[in-house]
C-alpha cells in the first residue's frame, strides 16, 4: 500500500505542476505586452488625451486544461477511497469535484488587474480601450498614443 500512495502523491503533485505551469504561460494584455507574431507589423498611431482611467478586472483564462488537470487529481484522490463499488463511485464523484475545483483555480490565477482608459483623440472622436494594467499610472489630462492593428487597440505614453 506504500508504494501505492507514493504513486498517487507523485500524479498528484505532477498535476499540480502541469496546471500551474500552464496558467502561468498565459500572455499579457497590457499597452506593453505584444505577442511574437505583431512583431514587424504596421500600426496605426493617433493622439489624444486621457479624459478618464477606471480600475477594471479581467477574467482568468477558461481552458480545458485547468479542469482536466482537477478531473485527474480528483480522480486519483477519490480512487483511494474506499473499495469495490465504493471506490469505483468515489473516483467518478472526485473526478468531477476535481474538474470543478481545477477551472476555478484556473480563472483565479490568471485573473488579472486592468484599466480601461477613455481618450479624446485628435479628431474629437471618443474610445475607451481595456487593456492589463502594467503600472503605467496613466492619468486624466496625459497625451497618449494609441496604437491599432487588426482589431487590436492599446494606450501608450
Amino acid at each position: 500500500m506504500v508504494n501505492g500512495r507514493k504513486g498517487t502523491r507523485a500524479a498528484v503533485a505532477l498535476a499540480l505542476v502541469a496546471v500551474l505551469g500552464v496558467t502561468g504561460c498565459a500572455s499579457g494584455l497590457g499597452g506593453g505586452t505584444y505577442a511574437r507574431g505583431e512583431a514587424r507589423r504596421t500600426m496605426v498611431v493617433q493622439y489624444g488625451t486621457v479624459e478618464a482611467v477606471r480600475p477594471v478586472r479581467l477574467e482568468g483564462t477558461k481552458t480545458p486544461i485547468g479542469a482536466g488537470a482537477g478531473a485527474v487529481v480528483g480522480g486519483i484522490a477519490g480512487s483511494g477511497v474506499g473499495g469495490g463499488r465504493g471506490q469505483g463511485i468515489a473516483t467518478v464523484l472526485g473526478a468531477v469535484a476535481g474538474g470543478l475545483a481545477g477551472a476555478a483555480v484556473e480563472e483565479g490565477v490568471t485573473r488579472k488587474p486592468g484599466v480601461e482608459v477613455t481618450v479624446r483623440l485628435e479628431n474629437g472622436q471618443v474610445l475607451a480601450v481595456v487593456q492589463e494594467d502594467e503600472g503605467e499610472l496613466l492619468r486624466p489630462g496625459e497625451r497618449v498614443r494609441l496604437l491599432r492593428e487588426s482589431g487590436t487597440t492599446r494606450v501608450t505614453r
